[in-house]
């Protein structure tokens, strides 16, 4: 921990020492220390949450999510080392007293923002937000709030645009399509109210969560004549997302569920398509369907192509390579890696593409004349 104890009050000192008895510091991390001042007892309980000894660090920590409101008010005035801040917030990260004290502190730590940032509730959420010096100094923590499904689609929006304003790229998954979203739409001005967005993003989400999807289940069907067609179970999501703005839709296709990526995927602005298959939720029976769709955009298909982690599914490969939407570049470095069976069969295949069906005939004559 980054806390100087030769500098804290002979009292801490020998609760900290490392000869202290065991009764001294049980009762340290109790929080029993006479004399001391809140921040300095707050201080020593920190530091006691990370002893070596179990039952000293189990007794910090529970004193730390049940401190006296004297003592905790005290602490939040005081200028908290960053990792004692961390613990204070590792304790209690939605306790709303505890976000306002620790976003004044001059030390507060990035890990300690992220924390508050990831638990945050809708009204915490709108706090942090609302503090841009410290959203700029740490954009890891936009990243944290964006990415948190409690937090208000206006407050994402305006955390994205921040960002943009200020020159900072993001590292969540789909920034440039959001960021592309946010600056054609009207950014709304921070408001303690939620904004009809705000309660629009909810009821996608609870609609969306009603509607159950066996596993490798698409939300689409092929009619009589072989065009996708949403399934009528999937019909009221389809029409509640239809509803929503551009920034509402990348954010519901990086957060949201199966059922939601499986529709956005194919949404026709490229910019939610995109961000659909770059969500981190993706799953490999959803890639399965994706790469197999011809309804998709060449570049979810690239996005896929590049996702070296669901390339690693064989049918996800060979659904690339079948799939003429394909980019020929990216369907044609997948060939070499096809069972001879399956290059025989796309071989005679009238479904994919002349250029793919040439690079197929290829690698059969080489592994012909190698065999």
């Amino acid at each position: 921990m980054d806390v100087d104890i030769s500098a804290l009050p002979v009292p801490a000192q020998k609760a900290l020492a490392p000869e202290a008895p065991a009764p001294l510091r049980t009762m340290a991390a109790r929080g029993v220390l006479p004399g001391l001042k809140p921040g300095d007892i707050v201080t020593v309980v920190s530091v006691l949450a990370d002893s070596a000894d179990a039952t000293v660090a189990n007794t910090a920590r529970a004193t730390l999510e049940k401190l006296p409101p004297p003592v905790l008010a005290g602490a939040l005035s005081a200028d908290l080392a960053g990792s004692v801040i961390e613990k204070l917030v590792e304790a209690r990260p939605r306790d709303e007293q505890v976000v306002l004290g620790v976003l004044k502190m001059p030390r507060v730590t990035t890990a300690a923002l992220e924390r508050l940032a990831a638990a945050a509730d809708e009204k915490i959420g709108e706090i942090i937000a609302t503090n841009e010096v410290l959203m700029l100094a740490h954009p890891t923590v936009i990243e944290k709030l964006y990415m948190n499904k409690q937090v208000r689609m206006s407050t994402a929006d305006r955390l994205i645009e921040l960002a943009v304003r200020n020159d900072i790229e993001l590292g969540i998954p789909a920034f440039k399509e959001a960021a592309a979203a946010i600056m054609n739409e009207l950014i709304p001005e921070p408001s303690e109210e939620p904004t009809y967005d705000d309660l629009h993003f909810k009821q996608v989400t609870e609609l969306a969560h009603q509607v159950a999807l066996d596993e490798g289940e698409d939300t689409h069907e092929l009619d009589e004549e072989g065009e996708e067609q949403v399934k009528k179970k999937i019909v009221p999501l389809h029409a509640e997302l239809a509803g929503c703005t551009v920034s509402e839709k990348i954010r519901r296709a990086t957060l949201g569920t199966g059922p939601e990526r499986l529709l956005l995927v194919r949404d026709a602005n490229r910019l939610v398509a995109a961000a659909a298959a770059k969500s981190p939720g993706l799953k490999e029976s959803e890639a399965v369907q994706i790469s197999a769709s011809r309804a998709v955009s060449d570049e979810v298909l690239r996005i896929i192509a590049m996702n070296r982690d669901l390339v690693r599914s064989y049918q996800v490969k060979i659904n690339l390579v079948q799939n003429p939407r394909t980019p020929f570049t990216f369907a044609s470095r997948l060939v070499p890696h096809l069972r001879d069976s399956d290059l025989r069969s796309l071989s005679k295949s009238k479904n994919v593409s002349a250029a793919v069906a040439q690079i197929v005939q290829q690698q059969l004559q080489r592994k012909a004349k190698a065999g």
